[in-house]
């Protein structure tokens, strides 16, 4: 029968189903189904769907959303958002309006729905099988997705869309440690190897293959990641970008191609790969080559590099190079900083140039991170598409390929183990809790009650702060209180460090959406079209104000674009007239802080060790901070102290007196799992000046799937 609008709520049972048009929504399984294939929802989001679902035509208020899906929770309006924004997403591609926004009041479903008593399951419910998990189901931490969002997981990888002959079943958590994952990961068939934690200090971590503790591997690299495993398993090929080690006077340059290494597994020994400087490497099947990728570059030489010469030019600059089991071929990722997104390239090493992979796929939206199978008849790799990352396999001689994973979790960086029985890879739903530090208590505490939000910034009275949820990255302004909230940016952009004007009117901050470079824009604190603040195809990054609002200073990206020094550079645009300057003596630099009074500029350098500061008194930089691994910076409301992270194995928050240079230490980080766009790299300052970060609440953890053929 069909229900009719403004009826009042009635109560979930077991035996109803809900229907409209090709949906259909079991509150029993808590399941909903398009077509009769599972669609996955998370519990709450769950939820939510069912009591608008139970209601169609009526307008159910915020009220109703807490009392139903928060019973027992104080949660922000913002949660109720997130969750109509993901279910939108869900129903995308439906053609008529789904869920309607009624301002200020809450939402109605606005489709014709069907209850049916739910019929008899014929069979009982799948098993699933987690072998390897059954000590570790209980998390040590509170997580985003609780065990049961895992499960559905299990229960949802695609039987119906895999490539002819693969199949990949019984989905297993290996690890479940808490801290943010990052590829490739790499085995010797006993250990898995991949990297761990956030931006500003990560390391390379290793754990069984079966599961069980996850432990770091000691190495004196400050910003290490995996590159690729050597053919006989006892050796890892590391890149790093940042410092080799506190003590080194070796500072490196971001801007610049990192130099290779080489960590035993046997003893722990790190030597440098020659003279080589790569963005990827790998070694051939037999271990006799490697080939590298620097820049926008691939070169073939012997195993430790030598003798190189170049055998094809990119697009881009190339990441993740795999040599074919058959030893014909590298395939790799390619980065295109003019679009922000990635592409699959392949190099023939029998003819010259490569080629993209996937030209012709519908479905092609950000593709990377590929892994051969051992008989080479298939390579695994990640699709991000219309915000999902999947995973996908492409068969030996296909032209489109088919996907294995479809999720609750996001499924990145695979990799098949040598027997080719097991797939691996890292599963993925992001989250953060704002926090800030308490000295009193010494640890860092909810702070505007927890959202999942980085970026912060305030206007100079204090009454309104802005800030970009994560990870859809939306920018959004409120009172302080969190009163009078505005969605200021739409679900397409990107939004990254936002900055009030001085005069509350205007937000400057710049958007990374994909498919087009980074762009500085501004936008009314009551909403609007952002106006872009200059007309080029630069990827601009950083606008900070000047006291009066009439300046404002920006920098572009030197770790996209690979700007060389004298391109780079502090660039100050007058508002009104829109004409550019460079500020003298700036080559090089890049992240530029105004300070509240005027006076200074702070900034980062190519050289990750040290600031820049610029008097503009007396026309001249100097150099501050000068050991320091640093990273984020931020000035004190009276402008008296930059504040700035110290990046690698010690990671903490100081602040340095302007001037005189006296620094202290304020709240350290290690132990303090961060998130954030970019892997959570961010660092703020409340309006007492106390630091601000978003930490991890989310789940990042490595999972395995078998893997058979038939």
């Amino acid at each position: 029968m069909l229900r009719t609008p403004h009826k009042p709520a009635m109560a979930a049972s077991a035996d109803q189903v809900y229907e409209f048009g090709e949906w259909r929504l079991e509150p029993a399984e808590h399941l909903l189904l398009r077509n009769g294939l599972a669609v996955p929802l998370g519990p709450k989001i769950f939820d939510t769907l069912l009591l608008l679902v139970q209601n169609p035509g009526r307008l159910v208020t915020k009220d109703e959303f807490m009392k139903r899906v928060w019973p027992n929770s104080v949660v922000e309006d913002l949660a109720l958002t997130q969750n109509i924004s993901q279910l939108r997403k869900v129903f995308a591609n439906v053609e008529a309006p789904v869920i309607e926004t009624v301002p200020k009041r809450g939402y109605r479903f606005v489709q014709s729905v069907a209850v049916r008593e739910r019929a008899p399951s014929p069979e009982p419910a799948p098993q699933v099988k987690l072998t390897g998990t059954r000590n570790r189901l209980h998390l040590n931490r509170t997580v985003y997705v609780p065990v049961i969002g895992v499960l559905l997981v299990a229960v949802l990888i695609l039987a119906n869309r895999r490539p002819q002959g693969l199949h990949a079943s019984n989905f297993a958590q290996i690890t479940n440690d808490g801290q943010s994952k990052q590829g490739p990961i790499v085995s010797d068939g006993l250990k898995l190897y991949f990297g761990e934690g956030s931006m500003n200090h990560h390391f390379i971590a290793q754990s069984s293959v079966t599961g069980g503790e996850v432990t770091a591997l000691p190495m004196p690299l400050q910003a290490p990641n995996i590159l690729d495993m050597t053919p006989q398993r006892g050796e890892l090929l590391v890149g790093s970008s940042g410092p080799e080690s506190t003590a080194s006077e070796t500072s490196g340059d971001i801007a610049a191609t990192p130099p290779l290494w080489t960590f035993s597994l046997l003893n722990g020994a790190l030597r440098r790969g020659g003279q080589v400087a790569a963005d990827a490497a790998t070694w051939s099947p037999d271990g006799s080559e490697m080939a590298f990728a620097q820049g926008t570059a691939v070169y073939r030489g012997r195993s430790d590099g030598s003798g190189a010469r170049e055998i094809a030019r990119l697009p881009g600059i190339g990441s993740w190079l795999r040599w074919s089991p058959d030893g014909s071929g590298l395939r790799l990722t390619v980065f295109d900083k003019a679009t922000g997104q990635s592409s699959l390239w392949e190099v023939v090493l029998s003819s010259k140039g490569a080629q993209r992979l996937l030209t012709d796929w519908s479905q092609r939206g950000s593709e990377c991170c590929g892994s051969w199978t051992l008989d080479g008849k298939y390579f695994l790799f990640q699709s991000t598409h219309e915000g999902r990352t999947e995973i996908w396999a492409l068969g030996a001689g296909k032209q489109t390929p088919v996907q294995l994973t479809n999720g609750q979790l996001n499924s990145r960086a695979p990799f098949v183990s040598a027997n080719g029985q097991k797939l691996y890879m890292i599963g993925e739903q992001l989250r953060g809790e704002l926090s800030r530090y308490d000295s009193k208590v010494g640890q860092f505490v909810p702070f505007f009650s927890g959202i999942s939000a980085e970026f912060i910034d305030f206007s100079r009275d204090r009454q309104w702060v802005t800030y970009v949820t994560f990870p859809d990255q939306i920018l959004w302004r409120s009172k302080i209180d969190g009163s009078e909230r505005l969605q200021l940016t739409s679900n397409s952009a990107r939004a990254v460090f936002p900055q009030w004007s001085p005069d509350g009117r205007r937000i400057a901050f710049f958007d990374v959406a994909p498919g087009k470079p980074g762009k500085i824009f501004l936008i009314s604190s009551d909403g609007g079209t952002p106006d872009p603040l200059l007309n080029e195809s630069r990827n601009e990054m950083d606008p900070t104000w000047s006291p009066d609002g009439t300046l404002i200073a920006f920098s572009y990206s030197p770790i996209f674009d690979r700007t060389p020094p004298n391109e780079l550079g502090i660039f100050i645009v007058q508002v009104k007239s829109r004409s550019v300057q460079k500020l003298p003596g700036s080559d090089g630099l890049w992240a530029p802080r105004w300070s509240p009074d005027g006076q200074y500029i702070v900034a980062r350098s190519t050289d990750p060790r040290g600031l820049m500061l610029y008097d503009f008194r007396s026309d001249q930089w100097s150099r501050i901070a000068g050991s320091t691994y640093v990273g984020a910076m931020s000035w004190s409301s009276d402008g008296r102290y930059i504040h700035y992270l110290r990046r690698g194995n010690d990671p903490a928050i100081l602040r340095m007196r302007i001037p005189g240079g006296a620094t202290e230490q304020i709240a350290s980080l290690k132990g303090v799992r961060q998130t954030g766009y970019r892997g959570g790299f961010w660092i703020g300052l409340a309006p007492d000046d106390s630091p601000l970060v978003l930490r991890d609440i989310g789940t990042e953890e490595i999972y395995s799937l078998d893997l058979t053929t038939q």
